[in-house]
């Protein structure tokens, strides 16, 4: 299963006919984007917790199969020395994300730009990640966006663990293409206003072969998100998911 979609769904220059349909209540927002892009990055969890009503209501106006990626709390991240978050992960588990059943996607780990590799570190930090929530199974996938990450060793602590390096495309972090785990996460962000999908067709062809390379060992998930061209976000995440119909 390969998975295209976008950060979050509240974006005013989507509304007006740029992706929304002009006219749309804003509260039929999500209802709309679940039902043209395969998944959606929740950026809000990384600031402050949610309640378990408001992802019970997420999850109701979703289809089957959608899927919904959570980035990590800064809270828990965001630590000079990552063997410190144990205690903190079960504030973090406890805010309802079981309300979102089958459509609970990966949790995203965005380390802070300046956070440098250390192998000890992160691996004991994997080590403290939750596995499982009740029932639901829980997949991790960590950002690196220093240099120094850009090493065999953090593709190695990376594989022992499962979780998935994200491999990201911007002009700052290390683009890491390796599959780590058993689903792969990418976050695509050179999004441009001067072409109609974002990426242009070649560029889309360069993603949608990579994408099917990983297929072949488990779920993708590409997100189009921030960048220069947000606005150009959902009509990459949906020229990409034509591209590979008939992949999964």
């Amino acid at each position: 299963m390969i998975r295209t979609g976008i950060g979050g769904w509240i974006y005013p220059p989507w509304r007006g006919g740029n992706f929304y349909p002009a006219g749309l209540p804003q509260k039929g927002e999500l209802e709309y984007a679940s039902r043209h892009v395969g998944a959606i990055e929740i950026n809000s969890t990384f600031y402050k917790l949610q309640n378990a009503e408001l992802y019970r209501r997420w999850r109701e106006q979703v289809p089957e199969g959608f899927v919904f990626a959570i980035k990590g709390s800064r809270f828990i991240i965001n630590r000079k020395d990552l063997r410190t978050a144990a205690g903190a992960f079960d504030k973090f588990f406890a805010q309802g994300f079981e309300e979102l059943g089958e459509a609970l996607g990966p949790i995203l780990w965005q380390l802070a730009a300046t956070k440098t590799f250390d192998g000890e570190e992160l691996a004991a930090f994997f080590e403290l990640l939750p596995r499982k929530l009740g029932k639901l199974k829980l997949r991790h996938a960590i950002e690196a966006r220093h240099e120094s990450f850009a090493c065999a060793e953090f593709v190695e602590v990376a594989k022992r663990a499962n979780v998935a390096i994200a491999y990201v495309e911007d002009a700052e972090s290390p683009a890491i293409a390796e599959r780590t785990a058993d689903f792969a996460y990418m976050r695509c962000k050179r999004l441009r206003k001067d072409c109609p999908t974002g990426y242009p067709p070649d560029e889309l062809a360069r993603l949608g072969e990579l994408c099917r390379k990983w297929g072949r060992g488990g779920e993708v998930f590409t997100f189009f998100i921030d960048g220069d061209a947000k606005e150009r976000a959902p009509a990459a995440a949906m020229a990409l998911a034509d591209r590979l119909k008939g992949t999964a």
